[in-house]
């Protein structure tokens, strides 16, 4: 009997393998975003779109009505419509467009030349601009419908009735007007600022005139030659950054009175409802330090005192706007991660209280000059604040609540009083959008379990209507298997979660290659209940070529809290290669990890990992292949570095530690590095100081560049890049077994 029971297995796992090896391979252009039949093998999306409180699918042909059940009701529009209004085909696609005014039938329409207000009731141009040639950083306020804009350096505004305005004049490489600042740190990532009424515009001045430009080479000329790349390196000098008001009425600009000494980052402005008043977060340079301010926008004067104020040893780190209560304008919405967790607080601008120091569970100290109220207590991080639900009074956002790597929707209670409520599934990764007045949401998510799905909620506790459950692209090809889990930290108590995917058509008897994927730096994740537990595309393609692949996120990634995030604090590198340890470890506990061929590859942080891992652990790794890396943190820019290291003159221990330039030395293995040869987050001379090292040191690297691009590939040079990612494993770490 146990002989039959054996061969009905045996019989069973062939079956099991010829039915996959029926199926179809992937290919990289149908697995990485650059490729031809990428977007072929992607589930269903579904474009959607509020107007008002009426929710509507956009499609490339037409817009139309969501009805309550989910079904699809009238057509609003087709693009046919649209061109027959516009008298030329300027609408290619309705599913980009936008409907600006919750009770007008308006929707607006933009291209490269002009935007267009179309009211599809009465099929005619209600308004339009001509956006002017050159100009960049494009921002339109519906209610003046006038535009703001830079032509290089400079800011001008255009009124709704077409006046042009210039706002600054000397704009160079060296003063740069309207553009973001502190190299889009913060959460910055623009430099123009309309009022909500849209009479007055604020807007960034950059003076960078005291740092370097680093020298980036253009090949594409006869001579090549150099250009400007402004880089302010740990240390050195930095940008001073200001901040102006337009008023376009009276066409007066004013400047933001900050005395000396100078704030080092003025970040997340913040207008008032009604435009009387500008909130800036400004942090001195160590960003230990940080103080909520408000500004009157008439005059430019500061406040007396500030709203708040934030100490931590380790460092603040503001990222988000204030977001003020619809119904009450003397309160705002404030995300903080005083108390260790990114949370919402309720700030009452009107309610001043005593302000007095006091700590924080987050490890650093707090003074609110006005009264801050906790919404959304937990140990869990608030991922994206949504808005407000109108008419419960309450605020929308996605948080992993229930488990670190499950994001879901949640409503919680503007007053303080009462529980947070679940909205919609209980699983997943979410990503939602509010109507107007906040009632209902459509929210679109995937699980390990679900592909895509696509849901219209109330936004409170209630049915779901389901509006779109995508088909499994890839039910006719060779996938393999994907599976999460956890193990512990270097610390021995702190759990990490991890994502393994074994080789198609696998054999728990074989004992196959490895591959460690790793990012492991602040402000980003690898592993989340998503689709396939958040893979990359080119993890499929080495597990149809034969080999294991596993990601680990270790302290100091996000999403965890800040005192996970600041375990690396000022030697970043060494815990989190402590924790990638542990997972080799865990590993070399499966029987079919081949122990002798573990790989290991990353990007950017995940490039200065995969270095590190290299020189630290030799005997570990056999290959690597490292992506445009940090070689040594006093080479990289102030704002991000010096949050994680401080300043090489305040901590030469851990720049000392961080550095990859004496490790050349301990290279034994396979080490493949790739960079852009125009990069500006990582410059070049990272990559080529470690090259000299390895020279000096008598080790034997490998080097491959891409000129013309900058930290990352797009497009075919993706699909190249990978090709060469994988032949270098295939080449050096497969072999013969």
């Amino acid at each position: 009997m146990k002989r039959f029971y054996t061969l009905a297995a045996a019989m069973i796992a062939a079956l099991l393998v010829m039915s996959q090896t029926t199926k179809k391979n992937f290919t990289l252009n149908d697995l990485l975003g650059g490729g031809s039949t990428y977007w072929n093998l992607q589930p269903k999306y579904m474009f959607s779109a509020w107007w008002g409180e009426q929710p509507l699918e956009l499609s490339v042909e037409k817009v139309q009505r969501i009805e309550a059940d989910g079904s699809r009701g009238s057509t609003l529009f087709t693009a046919d419509d649209l061109n027959a209004i516009l008298g030329e085909k300027k609408v290619r696609t309705c599913s980009n467009l936008t409907f600006p005014y919750a009770s007008q039938p308006i929707v607006k329409v933009q291209t490269q030349k002009e935007i267009i207000l179309v009211d599809f009731q009465k099929k005619n141009i209600v308004w339009s601009a001509e956006i002017q040639e050159g100009a960049s950083e494009l921002t339109w306020n519906p209610e003046s419908r006038a535009l703001a804009y830079c032509i290089g350096s400079n800011v001008f505004v255009q009124t709704a009735s077409g006046e042009r305005c210039q706002l600054t004049s000397d704009g160079n490489d060296d003063i740069v007007y309207g553009h973001s600042v502190s190299r889009d740190e913060f959460g910055i990532s623009n430099g123009l600022f309309w009022s909500p009424d849209g009479r007055r515009l604020a807007f960034y001045k950059k003076d960078q005139s005291r740092i370097p430009s680093y020298p980036q080479v253009d090949i594409t000329q006869r001579i090549a030659a150099t250009y400007v790349d402004k880089y302010p390196m740990a240390g050195c000098e930095t940008e001073d950054v200001s901040v102006a008001v337009y008023d376009v009425e009276s066409q007066r600009m004013v400047w933001l009175q900050n005395p000396k000494p100078m704030t080092d980052y003025m970040t997340n402005l913040s207008w008032s409802p009604n435009g009387s008043k500008l909130y800036v977060f400004e942090l001195n340079r160590d960003q230990n330090f940080m103080q909520l301010f408000g500004y009157d926008a008439a005059t430019g004067a500061k406040e007396a005192e500030p709203i708040l104020e934030e100490r931590h040893p380790k460092y603040v780190e503001p990222l988000n706007t204030l977001a003020f209560l619809p119904w009450d304008s003397s309160k705002a919405v404030m995300q903080s991660q005083r108390d260790n967790w990114n949370h919402l607080y309720l700030i009452d601008f009107n309610k001043s209280v005593y302000p007095e120091w006091r700590n924080a569970d987050g490890g650093g100290t707090v003074c609110d000059h006005r009264r801050v109220s906790l919404l959304t207590p937990g140990e869990f991080v608030v991922r994206d604040f949504l808005g407000f639900n109108e008419k419960t009074k309450s605020a929308l956002f996605i948080g992993n609540v229930t488990h670190p790597l499950h994001h879901t929707i949640w409503s919680a209670p503007v007053s303080g009083r009462g529980k947070m409520q679940l909205i919609g599934a209980g699983e997943g990764v979410h990503a939602a959008t509010l109507s107007a007045a906040g009632t209902r949401l459509i929210d679109t998510y995937s699980s390990p379990t679900v592909v895509r799905k696509v849901d219209l909620l109330p936004a409170k506790a209630g049915k779901a209507v389901n509006l779109l459950t995508a088909d499994d692209p890839w039910k006719d090809y060779a996938v393999p298997e994907i599976s999460g889990g956890s193990i512990k930290a270097a610390d021995g108590v702190t759990d990490l979660y991890y994502r393994l995917i074994k080789p198609v058509n696998f054999d728990a008897s074989k004992k196959y290659p490895t591959v460690v994927y790793v990012y492991g730096g602040p402000h980003a994740h690898n592993v989340q209940a998503s689709r396939g537990y958040y893979f990359r595309g080119w993890e499929i393609y080495m597990a149809q070529l034969g080999y294991v692949v596993f990601v680990l996120d270790n302290r100091g990634s996000q999403y965890r809290g800040l005192k996970f995030e600041q375990a690396t604090f000022r030697h970043l590198g060494d815990e989190e290669m402590k924790d990638q340890i542990c997972g080799v470890e865990f590993l070399k506990s499966l029987p079919y990890v081949d122990a002798e061929r573990l790989g290991v590859h990353g990007w950017s942080f995940g490039g200065f990992m995969t270095t590190n891992l290299m020189c630290s652990y030799p005997d570990v790794f056999k290959v690597g292949v490292a992506g445009g890396p940090v070689i040594d943190w006093k080479y990289y820019e102030v704002m991000y570095g010096e949050r994680y290291m401080d300043r090489p003159d305040e901590n030469p221990e851990g720049y000392a530690s961080s550095s990859l330039l004496p490790k050349a030395k301990n290279l034994k293995g396979r080490l493949q590095i790739i960079f852009g040869y125009n990069d500006p987050t990582c410059v070049p001379q990272h990559t080529l100081s470690f090259i000299r090292a390895a020279i000096d040191a008598g080790t034997q690297p490998d080097l491959f560049t891409y000129p013309g691009d900058g930290h990352n590939m797009f497009g075919t040079d993706q699909i190249h890049l990978h090709e060469r990612i994988t032949r270098y494993f295939e080449d050096y770490l497969k072999g013969e077994k």
